[in-house]
């Protein structure tokens, strides 16, 4: 008899209940759960092998988070009706799990452990990527996989003044600050999210309310782990430990590696003195080693050099390139650094290095970004690439991994904050080429993006600029140090990896990933405090390079406007069969979008010449303007008649402009007076009411001239005055 399913709730405010089951589906994964709320459903697995593989020396995990188009009763609209590869979207939400999971997992456990969860029922209201690492966490609750303990993750936005836990997608469209954070029972693990220039206060407010919504989130999770009865979980292999081989690499290399960790050298030069001294320490082992012995003396030489940086820069106050631990490496920075983008700009900072594009494209440009609940275009999109020759190294060039989606989409969300709104006419892509990396290349694709948007021309209000914070810490004293803008080598050895962005008045984007337990309130606010004071500086240098955003584009951009015209001029632009706007385009050589929005007609108008531009422009609002009386246009000849011409005075707009009304001076006829195709300047003079025809002049236009008075009769010889007769 198959067993009945267990499941816990919980209730976050309101009719917003949360429902996580176990013992239904997919019961042969090591953990299985389901969490529901509304008509969400997600479910997650996670599967576990009993044993490492022979020689594993790294955990190996892997999260994915997939949504089914079924769960929304949609079909997907790619060429063969099936989901793919995962989305941006997806990588996006499976990396804000896997870096809350991570942690969790001991030290010494390399098994290999999938976590996969799927969107199985979707609801248009409710955020799914708020609820996937409570899913994820769970199944691993309920199963024997070995974890130190549980966590979960909440979104919390600010709409109109109030923080919301969980918000609805009607909500997060109003919102101002918008933060999925994770969190064990007693520490924060994982942050990430954008805000509209929040304070550092702020975000320490919306982190607390988090947290105490998370608490109650683990406690489910264990009420249905006691529900299951797991009490126990497996035990696993752990790895070999030789303390003869460990305690010789200890004495040849300790010192050696403080010395060279003192130096203060550049990245290469280190790398290069630690290589050296893991070949000498492997020589030691004689010509014919045990491969065993030196692969183990390989391993606690990185376990040696991890401690022996860490605890330098705590005892000593000092890093490993010899600044100090808030200071910031050289800056430089340039724009317009190449001819033919529309916008670029060159930041550097120390050994990391960013050339970042602007291109400014058509409403045709828009990009598509669908999910199982919606399908959306976006008018900003950013690139980020990180070739392997940014490190000195050998790689195949692959498609975008996950490290590059995730670094792009921290950098989008922060610059987006200062982007203008929906009237911008132009579909903008930044692309940052990382051309050096030595620690936050993220970051240096913030301000990068930020100079080359503003050498663009786009009216990008403030800067927006980004540091890299880090953290080490050491539990026997309980002594720790945080760092401003952190190397690469100071991120692989530290506990945190913690980016800020943001403008001079506040925080706009935030990525933080914690190696260790968790990170508390207080460390929390201080490093806060510590990343505004180097965003600071940085924004500093980046004003004194390029202080304001470009008046207009470059003479090579493209040109764009935007009309906004009443619904029912919409097919008079158009034309029947689209003949008007094709001729528009054929003529002035531009491209014409028009979309419906309400009530109103969304025109956009883009153009490789102002030129071409001014004239299309033009010729639309004429299409749509009423004429006034008294108005004066600019009007064509289209026909001569003998009593007077047919002249066009607005797109599709003709009147009679009468032979009376030419000029002062009395016409017998209009042969030699106008021909067809010439260029006349007309008042409107009035409208027949019952007809709607309109009457023009351009006598009215010419100063009247002055005649004289009128001549007396003369007269005539023998002829009496008739008052006499």
């Amino acid at each position: 008899m198959l067993s009945q399913p267990l499941s816990v709730s919980f209730n976050l405010g309101g009719d917003r209940t949360i429902t996580i089951e176990t013992g239904k589906l997919a019961r042969q994964a090591d953990g299985s759960v389901t969490v529901r709320q509304g008509n969400c459903i997600i479910m997650a697995t996670v599967v576990a092998n009993k044993e490492p593989k022979p020689g594993q020396e790294f955990f190996p995990l892997s999260v994915d988070y997939m949504e089914k188009f079924s769960s929304a009763g949609r079909i997907p609209g790619s060429f063969f009706k099936r989901e793919g590869k995962l989305s941006d979207y997806e990588v996006l939400i499976s990396r804000l799990v896997d870096r809350a999971l991570r942690p969790l997992f001991p030290e010494d456990y390399y098994c290999e452990v999938q976590v996969i969860i799927s969107l199985i029922s979707s609801d248009s209201e409710v955020m799914p990527d708020a609820l996937a690492c409570l899913a994820a966490s769970a199944a691993l609750a309920v199963s024997d996989v070995p974890i130190k303990e549980v966590i979960s993750e909440v979104r919390v936005a600010r709409v109109e003044g109030e923080y919301i836990v969980n918000p609805s997608r009607t909500q997060l469209g109003k919102a101002d600050m918008d933060f999925i954070i994770g969190a064990t029972e007693k520490n924060l693990m994982m942050v990430e999210g954008e805000s509209k220039e929040c304070s550092e206060e702020e975000l320490v407010r919306a982190l607390g309310i988090a947290h105490e919504a998370i608490k109650i989130q683990i406690k489910a999770q264990q009420e249905l782990r006691d529900k299951k009865g797991i009490t126990q979980k497996r035990e696993y292999t752990k790895p070999e430990v030789n303390e003869a081989v460990k305690q010789k690499v200890y004495e040849f290399t300790n010192a050696r590696l403080l010395e060279i960790s003192r130096s203060g050298v550049a990245k290469h030069e280190r790398s290069d003195a630690y290589s050296k001294l893991k070949e000498e320490l492997v020589a030691t082992f004689g010509e014919e080693p045990v491969e065993e012995e030196v692969k183990l003396a390989k391993k606690y030489f990185e376990d040696l050099l991890w401690e022996v940086v860490r605890n330098m820069i705590l005892d000593e106050r000092i890093r490993l390139d010899g600044r100090k631990l808030d200071q910031v490496r050289p800056l430089s920075m340039e724009t317009d650094v190449l001819p033919t983008p529309h916008g670029s700009a060159l930041f550097t900072r120390g050994e990391t290095q960013s050339l970042t594009t602007v291109t400014l494209g058509t409403p045709l440009d828009e990009l598509l970004v669908e999910s199982a609940a919606k399908s959306d275009y976006t008018k900003f999109i950013l690139h980020y690439n990180f070739p392997p020759f940014s490190t000195g190294e050998i790689k195949f060039l692959r498609a975008p991994g996950r490290r590059e989606v995730g670094h792009g989409n921290l950098a989008l969300r922060s610059l987006k904050q200062m982007m203008p709104g929906n009237d911008y006419p132009y579909t903008v892509r930044v692309v940052s080429d990382i051309l050096e990396s030595n620690g936050s290349s993220s970051m240096a694709t913030v301000c990068a993006g930020s100079l080359a948007l503003m050498d663009a021309g786009v009216p990008f209000p403030k800067h927006v600029g980004g540091v890299a914070m880090g953290l080490i810490t050491r539990t026997s004293d309980n002594k720790y140090a945080i760092l401003t803008d952190i190397l690469g080598d100071e991120d692989h050895l530290g506990d945190m990896d913690f980016k800020v962005t943001g403008t001079r008045e506040g925080i706009c984007g935030v990525q933080m990933d914690i190696k260790i337990d968790g990170l508390s309130m207080e460390t929390m606010r201080e490093a806060l405090e510590q990343a505004r004071k180097g965003r600071l500086h940085i924004l500093d240098a980046m004003y004194e390079c390029t202080p304001a955003a470009r008046e207009d584009v470059k003479p090579h951009a493209p040109r764009m406007e935007k009309l906004f015209i009443d619904k029912e001029f919409i097919g008079a632009v158009i034309g029947p069969q689209g003949k008007v706007i094709q001729e528009i385009q054929r003529s002035t050589g531009t491209t014409i979008n028009i979309e419906e929005i309400g009530n109103v007609g969304e025109v956009s108008i883009f153009s490789p010449a102002k030129e071409g531009l001014d004239k299309a422009v033009a010729w639309i609002k004429g299409i749509v303007a009423v004429p006034s009386v008294g108005e004066v246009y600019e009007s064509t000849v289209k026909g001569i008649k003998e009593f007077g011409a047919f002249v066009e005075f607005l797109p599709g707009k003709q009147g009679l402009l009468h032979i009376s009304e030419i000029s002062w001076k009395r016409l017998e006829s209009m042969e030699g007076v106008l021909k067809e195709g010439d260029t006349v300047k007309v008042k409107l003079i009035g409208v027949d009411q019952k007809t709607g025809k309109f009457k023009l002049s351009r006598k009215a236009l010419m100063p009247k001239p002055d005649f004289g008075p009128r001549p007396q009769r003369p007269q005539q010889e023998g002829n009496a005055d008739p008052k006499t007769n």
